[in-house]
């Protein structure tokens, strides 16, 4: 029996036997206040400043609020803050907060909580990167206001603030803010609608949110980080299963009411029953991403990791995410998504076109590589990850790599993923991951992409024409001449493989029809969800 098979029996088995299928989670008084999400992997780590992995991201904006929100027009709106004034000149912007702010330890929420929290999310993420080298500035005006200088305009500084991909610029007490944003904070405390149980988490099962009354919502609503953050039930319980047939059944049982990510296997099955709704999650999609360290051999070499682009079938890779479902998924020959105004192919052709196996490895072998073992990082608990891995395997085999497979968990890999030891000394050849789409529309908000060494996401590729482009789009007058810096990034980051896309997908997102109010888009947001 082959593994969709397999899981298909095995998650209708779960439904037919009912909760003796699956060990149910205990029940907490007021159940129907109480939501259970199964999350898309194990909440491994808390600290959203120091990693980027959606998990932790997600549960983080429950938490921690932040001073804008994007909304589903990707627009950023005040959250936090009442409002600021710019400078004529564009250099100088005056924040001021809303009142009632409070963290979850009842202190009010103070300018000097912010300007540390800033100063702290700045060195790990590429916009704060940018907004830091021109920096003149920071510091509280009083506990309501604060002051940021420039020296020069940085247009986009509200968006930088409110986006929502990983490391969001998430507002901590300034003695949690303090920690350096390399080392791992152990402190929780919030100023989001939601406060962290830290008794009840257990790492690999269970993560505890409750609602926090004195969370002063802004008023209108919710869309996406933006508008009012209403919760309506007293808990949400995050209950980690890694297995896809046991999730799929204790979705079909009761025993939790929400399921990130179902695997497209078995929406057929969630389909027939009239109690589960399905539907996609974020219209915007996914990129899916095999990640190269341009820090060590054999990636190290471009031709190595044009080899890759070269052999790589991207039909292969999305066969393997989503089945037989073409809707699901599509070829992309770069590195924005889909449907966007900017979207370009520039570039593009390596990924077009029959895959030729013999070109391929006459160019590893131009590279440089000589049978050096390729240490091959996969989270076999996320099926993203593991889906992708396994194709990976097989294709380096039949390039005739030497495959060192390590199969791990997503925890572990997001820990791992950060070092820069070589590969035998605990480090790391590749690993896979995906993006949002709406993190990839345009190379603001898109790290990724970004190719400036050490301040680049891990791999560290160093590409200054990249780099170039990127700088082109920002100081764009309009939006023709940001298309053609759109055109030069890709162009740029195909020719020296920034990384190697694996496809354009789009995924499902399930749960009981009692629940209600979810909204669509690149993460769950648990503000608005009912449960009768």
């Amino acid at each position: 029996m082959d593994r969709r098979s397999f899981l298909k029996a095995t998650a209708a088995s779960g439904a037919v036997l009912g909760a003796g299928g699956v060990a149910a989670p205990a029940l907490s008084q007021g159940a129907a206040r109480t939501l259970r999400f199964v999350p898309q992997a194990n909440l491994a780590n808390f600290d959203p400043i120091w990693g980027t992995q959606y998990v932790v991201r997600n549960a983080a904006a429950m938490v921690w609020d932040t001073l804008y929100g994007v909304d589903d027009k990707l627009d950023p709106q005040p959250q936090m803050v009442e409002g600021e004034t710019v400078s004529q000149d564009g250099l100088t912007w005056t924040f001021r907060l809303r009142e009632g702010l409070r963290f979850h330890d009842g202190e009010p929420v103070l300018a000097k909580d912010v300007v540390a929290s800033i100063t702290r999310w700045m060195p790990r993420d590429p916009m704060g990167q940018m907004v830091r080298a021109i920096q003149q500035e920071l510091v509280a005006v009083d506990d309501r206001s604060f002051r940021w200088v420039l020296r020069r305009p940085y247009p986009k500084l509200k968006y930088a603030l409110g986006k929502t991909n990983t490391p969001i610029c998430f507002i901590m007490p300034e003695r949690i803010a303090r920690t350096d944003p390399f080392t791992q904070i152990t402190d929780y405390v919030g100023s989001g609608p939601l406060s962290f149980v830290r008794n009840e988490w257990v790492p690999g099962a269970k993560a505890v949110f409750q609602k926090f009354d004195r969370y002063v919502p802004r008023q209108g609503a919710a869309s996406w980080l933006a508008g009012g953050k209403h919760v309506s039930v007293d808990r949400v319980e995050w209950v980690v299963m890694p297995d896809a047939a046991t999730a799929a059944a204790a979705l079909q049982n009761g025993e939790v009411d929400w399921w990130e990510n179902p695997i497209s296997d078995l929406i057929p099955l969630m389909r027939r029953n009239r109690n589960i709704a399905v539907d996609i999650a974020d219209p915007l999609g996914n990129i899916g991403s095999f990640r190269m360290n341009h820090l060590h051999a054999p990636f190290n070499s471009q031709k190595v990791r044009q080899a890759i682009l070269m052999a790589m079938s991207q039909e292969d890779y999305m066969r393997a995410l989503v089945g037989n479902e073409d809707a699901l998924w599509k070829p992309l020959p770069g590195f924005f998504t889909p449907g966007t105004p900017a979207y370009t192919e520039a570039g593009g052709d390596i990924l077009k076109g029959p895959r030729n196996l013999d070109a391929a490895k006459r160019m590893l072998t131009e590279g440089g590589y000589s049978g050096q073992p390729v240490t091959c990082i996969v989270a076999q608990d996320q099926p993203i990850t593991k889906a992708q891995g396994d194709v990976t395997a097989d294709l380096l085999r039949r390039l005739g790599m030497n495959v060192d497979f390590v199969a791990t968990d997503w925890g572990t890999t997001g820990q791992r993923r950060a070092m820069k030891n070589p590969p035998g000394q605990g480090g790391w050849s590749m690993f896979h991951t995906w993006h949002a789409g709406a993190d990839c529309v345009n190379p603001a908000a898109y790290n990724a992409v970004r190719a400036n060494g050490d301040g680049a996401w891990f791999g560290w590729p160093n590409i200054p024409s990249v780099e170039a482009g990127v700088t082109e789009w920002f100081d764009a007058p309009n939006p023709d001449a940001e298309k053609i810096a759109m055109d030069k990034i890709n162009r740029e980051a195909i020719e020296h493989v920034v990384y190697a896309p694996t496809g354009f997908f789009l995924g499902y997102t399930a749960w009981r029809r009692n629940v209600s109010g979810i909204q669509k888009g690149p993460l769950p947001f648990f503000w608005g969800v009912t449960k009768s």
